[in-house]
């Protein structure tokens, strides 16, 4: 990534975190601020090295192929436990961590959410049934570096509905990540989310949004699946995210279970999710966690 500069007001305080304006800091310095600089100061974003890029690529590797595994296990009968074996040990054998594993007290190395549940399902008796719909999200950590991505799997045979919100969640992810570009706003890929599927008389969750990764499990900036051309902040080469839009059948409200981690419908609509994790690059964007939407 080259050390581009970028204009700040004299107003404005100053990139540096001193607090104090811009004009009474280091404007009178002389000093060139980097666009690194300033996003890190400012908004708390990492933009990533090469160097880091690649160990994050390393990760999703590693993710996909857990994933791609993982899919050919869905099928009727299957507990949803032996879904958390598998990617727990299968992360392990590789080196790698599950970084959900005792994240903020969640129990299990991988979410499983089935049918009406959003997000956080933990993996437990549960097994799958004929019809179905299942999201398996990871996270594995390697060599210190996080990737992250979901999918939604049919179990057996899908019904009208299932196979329309897994059809719906599938191309609001593919319209978020095609936009990503350096200028395009955290808003514009909001808005590209949120008019399809709201024109697919489906609704977008508002209380689970996107974030940066890589470094840490959870980072700046926040990735709204709903907003405003325009509106939010520019993109940048070196910015790593997820889009990960939670899409429901029904109506966005949603509760937790007593679990404190289980999002279910409000009116146990189904829903379906596909996140990736998101370089942006010189020219648009590049998927650390590609898959086929």
């Amino acid at each position: 990534m080259k050390n581009k500069s970028i204009k700040i007001g004299k107003n404005e305080l100053c990139p540096c975190g001193s607090g104090k304006k811009y004009k009474n800091c280091c404007r009178n310095k002389k000093k060139e601020v980097s666009i690194k600089d300033e996003y890190k100061n400012r908004y708390d974003i990492i933009l990533k090295t090469p160097e880091q890029v690649a160990g994050i690529k390393k990760s999703g590797e590693l993710l996909i192929s857990i994933m791609e595994r993982v899919e050919k296990m869905i099928k009727p009968g299957l507990k949803t436990d032996d879904i958390n074996t598998f990617v727990h040990e299968e992360t392990k054998k590789a080196g790698g961590v599950s970084a959900p594993l005792h994240y903020r007290g969640f129990p299990k190395s991988v979410c499983v959410s089935i049918n009406e549940v959003i997000c956080h399902g933990i993996p437990g008796e549960r097994f799958l049934q004929d019809g179905d719909i299942v999201n398996v999200d990871l996270t594995p950590i390697l060599n210190g570096y996080y990737a992250d991505a979901s999918k939604t799997f049919f179990v057996g045979t899908p019904g009208r509905d299932a196979q329309k919100i897994v059809s719906v969640a599938a191309e609001s992810l593919k319209r978020g990540i095609e936009i990503v570009a350096p200028g395009t706003t955290l808003g514009d890929i909001g808005y590209a989310i949120q008019s399809y599927a709201e024109g697919q008389a489906c609704s977008v969750v508002r209380e689970f949004v996107g974030h940066g990764v890589g470094i840490d499990f959870h980072e700046q900036p926040q990735v709204l699946h709903f907003g405003s051309p325009g509106k939010g902040l520019p993109l940048v080469e070196g910015m790593v995210f997820t889009i990960e839009p939670m899409i429901n059948l029904g109506k966005k409200e949603l509760h937790i279970l007593e679990d404190r981690w289980t999002a279910v419908t409000n009116d146990m609509s189904l829903s379906a999710q596909f996140e990736q994790t998101i370089l942006v690059t010189k020219d648009g964007y590049e998927s650390l966690t590609p898959y086929e939407l």
